[in-house]
C-alpha cells in the first residue's frame, strides 16, 4: 500500500520506491499462506461427502467478492468520468471497458488480459479464485501420494512456467514477477504453501520458539533486499513458515505478543482492496488537485492521512458491509442451500 502511494511523493521518492519494490516476493509468501490455510482446513474433508465443494466455494465467494465487486463497481463511476471528460488520467488504458468482463467474471490474472484494469490490485484475487477452483488437484494428489503427490502438482507447475517464459508465451521476464499471468504462479506458490501444512502437521519436531522461523524470515527480508536467486527468497519463506507454523502447533500461545495486531490482520484483504479505491479519492483528486498545489504540508505528512483512512474505512467495511454480506451469502447459497437441497433429493 505504502509503496503504491509513493507514486505521488515528489522527486527524491525513488531510492525508497526501489527499496520497497524488493519486497515484491512477499506475495509468494501471500499465496502459500493461503495454500497452507487451505490445505489444514480442507485437505481431509474436501470431496468426502456431496457438496463440499461447492460449499468451500461458495465460502470464499462470499468473504472476498462483495467487496472486492463494490471496488470494481467504484473505478466503473471513474471510467464513467473519463469517458464523459470529468476527470483525466495519466493511465487511461486502466479503464478499458474490454477488460471488465473479465474482471467482473475474475479472471483478469489467467493470461487474457495485456495491463491490470480497474481496481489494479484485485489480480491476486484472480489468482486466488484460480486456486480455490484448482484445489481439488492439490487434495487428490495429496490423497494419491501424500507430501510427494502435492511437491509433484508444484514441481510440474514450476516447471511449465519456467518454459512459458523461456518460450516467450508468458510475457514476464520470470513467472515470479507475473500478474496478468499471475494465477499460475499462484497455483505454484499455493501448491507450495500446501506441501508446508503437510509437512507441519506430520513433523516431529518439538519446537515451541518462534525464533528460526523469525530468522528464517529475516533471511528472506535480507535475501530480497540484495537481490539473491528467486528461488532462494522462496525456499527461506517457506522455512520461516514452516518453522513458525510448527511452534504454534507445539505452543498456541508462542505467538502471543502479536495479538494486539490481530484486529489488523483481521482486515488485511479489506485494506489490500481498498487502498486503490482511497488513493485515487485523497491522493489523484485531493492531494494533486487541491492540496499539493498549496505547498503548505508535505507530502510524507499528508502520506499518513490515506493510510489511516484506508484502515479505517476497512474496520468498517469488515463490520457493517463484509461481514452481513458474507453471512447472507452463506447463509442463502451455502450450508442451508445444501442441505435443503439434500433434504429434497431424499
Amino acid at each position: 500500500m505504502m509503496w503504491h502511494f509513493l507514486r505521488y511523493a515528489p522527486a527524491g521518492h525513488e531510492a525508497a520506491s526501489a527499496a520497497l519494490y524488493r519486497l515484491l516476493p512477499l506475495m509468494e509468501m501471500f499465496f502459500m499462506i493461503s495454500g497452507f490455510l487451505i490445505t489444514l482446513r480442507y485437505a481431509d474433508t474436501l470431496l468426502t461427502e456431496p457438496g463440499s465443494f461447492r460449499r468451500f466455494i461458495v465460502r470464499r465467494l462470499a468473504r472476498l467478492y462483495p467487496l472486492y465487486l463494490a471496488t470494481v463497481l467504484f473505478f466503473c463511476l471513474v471510467a464513467l468520468a473519463l469517458h464523459f471528460g470529468l476527470v483525466q488520467s495519466d493511465q487511461p488504458e486502466r479503464y478499458a471497458w474490454s477488460a471488465l468482463p473479465a474482471n467482473i467474471a475474475l479472471v483478469q490474472a489467467w493470461g487474457l488480459t495485456d495491463s491490470l484494469t480497474f481496481n489494479y490490485v484485485g489480480w491476486t484475487l484472480s489468482a486466488e479464485w484460480f486456486c480455490y477452483l484448482t484445489l481439488p488437484v492439490i487434495v487428490l494428489a495429496y490423497r494419491w501420494q501424500g507430501i510427494w503427490g502435492v511437491a509433484g502438482v508444484a514441481a510440474s507447475t514450476i516447471t511449465m512456467l519456467e518454459f512459458a517464459v523461456a518460450w516467450g508465451w508468458m510475457p514476464f521476464p520470470s513467472w515470479l514477477e507475473a500478474n496478468t499471468w499471475g494465477a499460475y504462479r499462484a497455483f505454484a506458490d499455493f501448491a507450495l504453501g500446501a506441501m508446508v501444512a503437510i509437512a507441519v502437521r506430520d513433523s516431529r519436531l518439538k519446537l515451541s520458539s518462534m525464533v528460526p522461523g523469525w530468522l528464517f524470515f529475516i533471511a528472506a527480508i535480507i535475501a530480497m533486499a540484495t537481490l539473491q536467486n528467486a528461488y532462494v527468497i522462496v525456499l527461506l519463506l517457506a522455512a520461516a513458515t514452516f518453522f513458525a507454523a510448527v511452534a504454534e502447533r507445539n505452543d498456541p500461545e508462542a505467538a502471543h505478543y502479536l495479538k494486539p495486531l490481530h484486529p489488523i490482520g483481521r482486515v488485511s484483504f479489506g485494506i489490500y482492496m481498498l487502498h486503490p479505491v482511497v488513493e485515487t479519492v485523497l491522493f489523484a483528486v485531493l492531494w494533486r488537485k487541491v492540496v499539493e498545489p498549496t505547498g503548505m504540508v508535505s507530502f510524507y505528512a499528508y502520506w499518513f492521512l490515506p493510510a489511516a483512512t484506508v484502515l479505517a474505512v476497512a474496520l468498517l467495511s469488515d463490520r457493517y458491509f463484509e461481514g452481513p454480506v458474507s453471512r447472507y451469502l452463506n447463509a442463502r447459497f451455502g450450508e442451508a442451500a445444501t442441505s435443503a437441497a439434500g433434504r429434497s433429493a431424499a
